[in-house]
């Protein structure tokens, strides 16, 4: 194994860099798929990095870069394709955190800490870039748009940034911060599943309209949604084992215009969150089937609309263990605590560790004193400590460079 200086040195050594590229990235949060201002942000900063390939989405505004590490194997052999992740879009949220460096953009914030993954992950870019004759493989780059309900990450994977390098990605790593929850500079992961599955639903039930008080000459689809929502309830609770949960949320349900009409429809928008990639088949061909058949109970239709689906986020055992072994080697033993059980969010990173083994960490990245009582990701309040950035993109550039030699 090549013995080179601490990554973690390089990183600090282009700190105020990464921290201006993440406040320049936060004036400027771009909502869903097309992410232009975003896109030539990041591009205008990797310019001057010879040897990168970049390849731009075709449908999407993602960035997928291509690094390529100029050592081989002891036995001649080229090593390992590694990818690494950051997601760079932002929320519907209006910034109400009085940061000098708030969105510039009404109505759009990056609540959720993207801009410190897309940061990141370019300081992570910038440090292997400087260590590539000593890197032993290729290293994706997955800048990618689209998470926050999108689905960014399987139209990637649907485009190719898995053979990006001409081979296989081997192992795939992301990161992502939180405002609020977990103590500041704290790494946290654990094996198997990390975060939930997600399904969603738009169901709308088709009955006959009449007035409000002849309703027997109409068929009101009003109890009847109101039926399926409640009976959602019952197929969770004994339908399914407590200790591999399901959740069934009903967010909104509509019909109507005046209390003496009844409707021809009534609609509502079901969320359901799973822990194994079983409860998902199970739960969702049972909605459909309850669906259904209260409906036709009736004598009335039900049209169900899913929209794609999130999978179960699932770290690989042995690579959470490496990215457990990367962390701690570089930051002590401290900086790492291994979760009890899931996160209930779900994380459509899952799509790429649905095609290869890889894990996902989570960093905590608070600027309160009390984790608990800091806005959370998603608030309009949230706020994330950048002076973190370095450590995250030593992490992330670590364990790209330490793949090939890697033994557990």
């Amino acid at each position: 194994m090549v013995t080179v200086p601490s990554l973690q040195h390089d990183a600090d050594a282009i700190r105020d860099e990464i921290i201006d590229f993440r406040r320049a990235l936060h004036r400027i949060p771009e909502i869903g798929l097309d992410l232009p201002l975003t896109q030539r942000l990041l591009l205008d900063r990797l310019e001057d990095l010879d040897g990168l390939e970049i390849t731009l989405g075709h449908r999407q505004s993602a960035v997928t870069a291509v690094l390529r590490g100029g050592r081989l194997r002891e036995d001649g052999t080229a090593g390992p394709v590694v990818l690494l992740r950051g997601d760079m879009d932002a929320l519907p949220v209006s910034e109400e955190t009085g940061l000098d460096f708030s969105s510039e953009i009404p109505g759009s914030m990056h609540a959720c800490g993207h801009d410190m993954h897309v940061a990141a992950l370019y300081g992570a870019v910038r440090v292997l870039h400087q260590r590539r004759e000593d890197l032993c493989g290729d290293v994706v780059f997955m800048f990618q748009p689209g998470e926050e309900d999108y689905n960014g990450a399987r139209f990637m994977v649907e485009d190719g940034v898995l053979d990006a390098a001409g081979r296989r990605v081997e192992a795939a790593f992301g990161l992502h911060v939180f405002s609020g929850k977990f103590d500041n500079g704290v790494f946290y992961s654990r094996p198997g599943t990390l975060m939930a599955g997600c399904e969603e639903f738009y169901v709308t039930v088709r009955g006959e309209g009449g007035h409000g008080s002849q309703p027997h000459l109409a068929k009101d689809p009003v109890p009847v949604a109101c039926e399926m929502v409640l009976a959602m309830q019952t197929l969770v609770t004994r339908g399914f084992d407590v200790f591999d949960p399901v959740v069934a949320t009903v967010g909104r349900i509509a019909a109507g215009t005046l209390g003496n009409i009844i409707p021809d429809t009534a609609s509502f928008d079901l969320t359901l969150r799973v822990f194994s990639s079983e409860n998902r088949d199970k739960i969702v061909a049972g909605v459909q089937r309850l669906c259904r058949g209260i409906a036709d109970a009736h004598g009335m239709t039900v049209e169900l609309v899913q929209t794609p689906d999130y999978p179960v986020t699932v770290n690989a055992p042995q690579e959470h263990q490496y990215l457990t072994d990367i962390i701690t080697k570089t930051f002590g033993t401290g900086s790492f605590r291994e979760l009890d059980v899931p996160m209930t969010g779900s994380e459509d990173f899952s799509h790429v560790l649905h095609e290869v083994p890889g894990a996902y960490v989570l960093l905590g990245a608070t600027l309160e004193e009390e984790p608990l009582k800091a806005a959370m990701n998603h608030s309009p309040r949230a706020a994330f400590d950048d002076s973190l950035l370095p450590k995250a993109a030593a992490v992330l550039a670590e364990l790209a460079f330490q793949r090939a030699d890697y033994s557990a």
